[in-house]
């Protein structure tokens, strides 16, 4: 993310797609989202082996969402002295805020205490059948996402609309940027309160303010980390590398093939097209995918055959968003960044110097013994 965040070189298959489509930089936010829930399974367990009370639990995951909301919230402020009348509200950080605090919730709230690989009910299939009332929960959620989206009448704007507006389709639906999404956030924020520079604007001149970490699209974010909360819970009830793997790459197939079949295979043709943006449900299930994918390489290479332990990576790892607030503030500081013209390469190495500097901190801090953690 940093490196993304930093510019990739100014690459084009670095930045983000203008609005459907994936590119590199928009599989890393979701692979966040999808690491955050597969790490909530260990928390959890911990908790329940050490018997806390559920008041103690529920404080934790409250107060830790409230911690990382206003980090979030501060971070969007220092580039200038704060407007709050026009600041903007949400952000990267407040998403996986209100994410971990949905997801947490249901999970504590149908989870089981009990070490479920103990449990040999059902057999092949109990990471699944024991836990059907999270999945009704989290299917809820994403069938009010659909139901908002594509059913939701929004003002101007033909009902279901999930275009970019401003000079697409002939500038017909100029104001009506992200359809439903963009009208409800509109509507919980306001406009001022909303980003006033999304990434489709310089593509298609939008007019009106999107925010790409709105509230709605929230929802189908709580979705993949269920995703991720799936793939953690078959670390937990499966020992053997053989049945981990199996599900694994089970899971990616399924979930690319549906994210597949509702894209049409295509950029823009499909039911529902991968667009970042307003984390639409084919742009979940093929980022949950990815990281089935990716995760299993990993576990492959990292446990398995143990040929890497995963440095210089663990690293930041440890201090994640000691690092992540660190990145943003010195973004334009020496020696993380300074100019060295246009050339790719040059900017490239720059990048890869910038980010190279942060987990070079995130060693250091190791060295220390200082790890801190919301």
């Amino acid at each position: 993310m940093i490196f993304v965040n930093y510019g990739g070189g100014q690459y084009w298959f670095f930045e983000h797609a203008p609005w459907n489509g994936i590119l590199v930089a928009d599989l890393v936010f979701p692979w966040f989202v999808f690491i955050m829930g597969v790490s909530m399974n260990f928390s959890f367990r911990s908790m329940f082996r050490q018997d806390w009370s559920a008041a103690r639990i529920l404080w934790k995951i409250v107060w830790r969402a409230a911690k990382l909301f206003f980090i979030g919230f501060m971070l969007g402020t220092h580039y200038q002295p704060a407007d709050l009348e026009n600041v903007r509200i949400l952000g990267v950080l407040q998403r996986l805020a209100l994410t971990y605090l949905i997801s947490a919730l249901i999970h504590f709230t149908c989870s089981r205490r009990s070490d479920s690989h103990q449990d040999k009910k059902w057999s092949v299939i109990r990471d699944l059948i024991l836990y059907i009332p999270e999945w009704l929960a989290n299917l809820a959620i994403l069938a009010l996402h659909l139901g908002l989206v594509y059913g939701l009448p929004v003002p101007g704007c033909p009902t279901g609309y999930v275009g970019p507006g401003g000079l697409s389709e002939g500038g017909k639906y100029k104001n009506c940027t992200g359809g439903a999404t963009q009208y409800i956030d509109s509507m919980l924020l306001g406009t001022h309160h909303m980003y006033q520079w999304p990434t489709p604007h310089v593509l298609y001149q939008t007019v009106v303010p999107f925010d790409p970490e709105g509230f709605l699209a929230t929802l189908n974010c709580v979705f993949l980390c269920f995703l991720g909360i799936q793939c953690g819970r078959i670390i937990l009830i499966f020992q053997s590398h053989k049945d981990r793997l199996i599900r694994f790459v089970a899971w990616a197939v399924f979930l690319g093939a549906l994210g597949a079949l509702f894209t049409k295979c295509s950029q823009d043709d499909g039911w529902i097209p991968a667009n970042k943006n307003i984390w639409s449900l084919s742009y979940t299930l093929v980022t949950a995918s990815f990281g089935f994918i990716l995760l299993s390489a990993l576990y492959v290479i990292t446990d398995i055959i143990s040929i890497w332990d995963g440095q210089p990576f663990i690293y930041p790892g440890m201090n994640s968003i000691v690092i992540y607030c660190c990145h943003g503030v010195f973004h334009n500081q020496f020696p993380v960044n300074w100019i060295v013209g246009n050339q790719h390469w040059k900017l490239l190495l720059r990048c890869v110097w910038g980010t190279s500097v942060w987990v070079i901190v995130a060693f250091w801090l190791y060295l220390k013994k200082i790890f801190i953690a919301l």
